[in-house]
């Protein structure tokens, strides 16, 4: 099948959406699909207002629409509800062509945090935007059912995989500081609650992994906390591995797939019992959750590592391609079916 993926979310951002899509591409190609993305790669793009490093593109219907007129896909899934989202939806109704969504985020609780809107406002402009798709990807059950309660009727399930091969259990001694270890990995922003976890009274040694535009801000506040950078997956592996707890503070993302990277990794997690935590966590005994984060970090250290790789490895991304593929909407009818047929 010729599946084409729309999305505004790519590099040179580091998140869980751009290594979802990377991660899918790459098994749904090995499952023998052949798999075009359309990134803002491609198009002229200005820096988001407060986000600069994620790029948005500018007026990209005409050269979005003859991307897929180009590539004449069998399927088309529009993963974000950014520029090129909307272009894509667009040209998708006009056509009367079916299409499938994806819900990564919390962008509404984004917003509010971050703007002071309340999230409803932003929740009827994703109802509107998704309501035509045959198929609204959510990546756990509580998103699943949060969407439904917002109004949303075609909502279906697209879980997460971790890449067990690169990130397993080591030897590693890249954080040689006091133990224990206490790590937080991913967007050091306003919506991901980090400073509930550097303010916390705790034994040994704080990290933080990651960049974002409330790293300066935290630096300054937390001299004391140590801080790394972007890194790559490979080196990424060896923090996890030399952590002795992965503390998750969000509140607000709809999975965390630097929780089950830490998981494969051996090293269990603290998070508060909220959407993300506890559908990767369940009841597996990989983690502990608390509304005392502090209380969850001293309790994860009890936690076998063992444990958690093993629950890890109830996640692959090959399974969770091949739900992504059962949902696609293949199309009946296009233009370039129509040219071709008349051909």
């Amino acid at each position: 099948m010729k599946i084409m993926i729309v999305t505004d979310a790519w590099e040179p951002q580091v998140n869980g959406v751009v290594r979802t899509l990377k991660n899918t591409t790459r098994e749904l190609t090995e499952l023998g699909h052949r798999v075009e993305l359309v990134t803002p790669l491609e198009f002229r793009t200005i820096p988001c207002p407060t986000y600069p490093e994620i790029r948005l593109s500018l007026f990209p219907r005409r050269r979005l629409h003859a991307r897929i007129d180009e590539f004449a896909p069998d399927a088309l899934h529009i993963a974000t509800e950014g520029p090129l989202g909307l272009a894509a939806r667009r040209y998708a109704i006009k056509h009367g062509l079916p299409f499938t969504t994806a819900y990564h985020t919390r962008f509404p609780e984004y917003v509010e945090a971050r703007f002071a809107l309340p999230a409803a406002f932003t929740y009827r402009f994703l109802h509107w935007f998704h309501r035509p798709s045959l198929a609204v990807m959510a990546p756990t059950p509580v998103v699943k059912a949060d969407l439904e309660r917002y109004g949303f009727t075609n909502v279906v399930l697209w879980t997460r995989g971790v890449d067990l091969d690169i990130f397993h259990p080591m030897e590693s001694k890249v954080l040689n500081t006091a133990r224990p270890i206490f790590l937080y990995v991913g967007r050091v922003a306003i919506e991901k609650n980090v400073e509930a976890f550097l303010k916390l009274d705790l034994p040994g040694s704080k990290w933080v992994a990651g960049e974002g535009p409330a790293l300066a801000e935290l630096k300054s506040r937390y001299p004391e906390v140590n801080y790394l950078g972007v890194l790559t997956q490979a080196e990424l592996a060896k923090v996890y591995a030399a952590a002795d707890v992965f503390v998750f503070p969000s509140r607000t993302d709809t999975f965390g797939l630097v929780l089950l990277e830490s998981l494969a990794c051996g090293t269990p997690v603290a998070a508060y019992p909220v959407t993300g935590p506890i559908d990767v966590l369940g009841d597996g005994g990989a983690g502990a959750m608390n509304e005392d984060l502090r209380e969850a970090c001293l309790d994860a250290l009890k936690i076998d590592r063992a444990a958690a790789r093993a629950w890890a490895e109830r996640f692959s991304w090959r399974a969770a391609s091949e739900q992504f593929a059962a949902h696609l909407k293949p199309l009946s009818h296009a233009p370039w079916r129509e040219q071709s047929a008349a051909a």
